[in-house]
């Protein structure tokens, strides 16, 4: 009888592997087909109504704040983001508009004439023969307005003196030229000033 030896081992037959061909290996796996609109919109699950509860910001309408001057480990210390002098480093710097690098602009070469007084009144302008179109008797900024003669019934209106004017009627305007009101009144008519 023969003695086991330990140190023999058994030889194991292992069965043969099957090889897999590459093309099917590499076959990627079927797609499922696409659901309908319909049936998307069906299974999707309704969102919530928004409250206060759930409101959350949009991502970058939130700036975080520039620490200045923390020192040098928080990267915004010394200089504090302004670099080492010059204009752009100093306390109340402004670039203007125009500003040209501390040469003297052009607005400041160019002559300066003329003057605009802030208390100008600017009017619309009505003449006296197209007050003849109109057949009512008391003529109103309103009534300018839907004949088209002015734009804004509530803004300044004057009636200069240019044709004449055959009907008698009244008219309402904040001024009146000296041969249009002459003229209004030797018709029979009135010129009413429409005080602001």
């Amino acid at each position: 009888m023969t003695e086991k030896n330990p140190k023999i081992k058994k030889e194991v037959k292992k069965s043969p592997e099957k090889k897999v061909s590459a093309a099917v290996a590499k076959k990627p796996a079927r797609k499922p087909a696409a659901k309908s609109v319909s049936a998307r919109v069906e299974n999707k699950t309704p969102q919530s109504a928004v409250s206060l509860s759930n409101l959350k910001r949009p991502f970058g309408s939130h700036k975080k704040r520039k620490y200045l001057g923390r020192g040098s480990s928080s990267g915004h210390g010394k200089t504090s983001t302004r670099g080492s002098k010059g204009q752009t480093s100093r306390a109340g710097r402004h670039f203007y508009l125009g500003f040209e690098g501390g040469q003297s602009p052009l607005f400041r070469k160019m002559p300066k004439r003329g003057f605009v007084s802030n208390f100008r009144k600017v009017y619309q302008v009505v003449n006296l023969e197209d007050l003849n179109a109109i057949k009512e008797p008391v003529i109103t900024p309103l009534l300018l307005k839907e004949n088209g003669l002015i734009r804004d019934a509530a803004a300044l209106i004057k009636i200069l003196g240019k044709g004449s004017i055959k009907n008698t009627v009244t008219v309402q305007a904040h001024a009146f030229s000296k041969r249009a009101s002459v003229e209004i009144t030797n018709a029979g008519g009135k010129a009413e000033i429409i005080n602001v």
